[in-house]
């Protein structure tokens, strides 16, 4: 799967898409995570990516024309991968997934692991565009029939740590990145209450123990306790 990101502040996303379980799934080829700067889709010397809102108002609006071009040659780019896979192995029959655009915005739809799961079932090209001071203008939306998503009921600076939650939530649905699908936590029997080694901490004089059906050995009680934690 691919992401495709276009922002304004690219070194947002360079921490934490590159550690962790992001990092491995990229280094052994489950997901691709590209950002793109519609910065560099300028064509005035001071590299003006947004303006002032017609109506007036306060703040900024992001331009449409930088974020059009740079989707452009994301869209290029992505036939050139589909055509060197298929040139590749002529015989490997390209799945007819498509591409998604998701403007981030406290607007839009909100996020859930069923959501994201659909996302990966039905696309293998995911465009977010993290919008910035007052907006997106508006007729990038139409233009490209993109969506709107949101991560909660909040309003944040920018678009791009919506970006990193999204694509985090969807990762963790493709097959593979966590390595077992028993770790999938909304998969399975999980717990708000877990505990490992040492079996007794002692804090303040007072001793706090691991729950005795943990270390009984008696699965059935175990799995009950689970769940009623859940």
């Amino acid at each position: 799967m691919r992401f495709h990101i276009i922002s304004l502040f690219p070194e947002s996303f360079d921490s934490y898409l590159n550690s962790s379980m992001l990092k491995r799934a990229q280094a052994r080829g489950f997901l691709s995570i590209d950002v793109y700067n519609q910065r560099e889709q300028t064509t005035d010397t001071h590299k003006t990516a947004d303006d002032r809102p017609y109506g007036g108002g306060p703040g900024m609006v992001l331009k449409a024309e930088p974020i059009l071009e740079t989707f452009e040659s994301i869209q290029s780019k992505i036939k050139r991968q589909k055509l060197k896979i298929q040139l590749k192995n002529k015989k490997l029959k390209i799945k007819g997934k498509g591409l998604k655009i998701l403007i981030l915005s406290p607007r839009g739809k909100t996020l859930t692991n069923e959501y994201a799961h659909t996302l990966v079932k039905k696309y293998s090209d995911l465009v977010f565009i993290a919008g910035h001071y007052e907006g997106i203008d508006a007729r990038v939306k139409k233009i490209l029939k993109a969506e709107e998503l949101s991560i909660g009921p909040y309003v944040l600076t920018g678009g791009e740590l919506p970006a990193m939650v999204v694509i985090d939530c969807m990762a963790r649905q493709i097959p593979g990145v966590l390595g077992k699908n028993e770790s999938l936590e909304e998969g399975r029997l999980a717990s708000s209450e877990v505990y490992t080694r040492p079996e007794i901490i002692t804090c303040k004089k007072k001793n706090y123990r691991v729950p005795k059906v943990l270390l009984s050995g008696n699965h059935k009680e175990i799995e009950a306790w689970k769940k009623s934690k859940k």
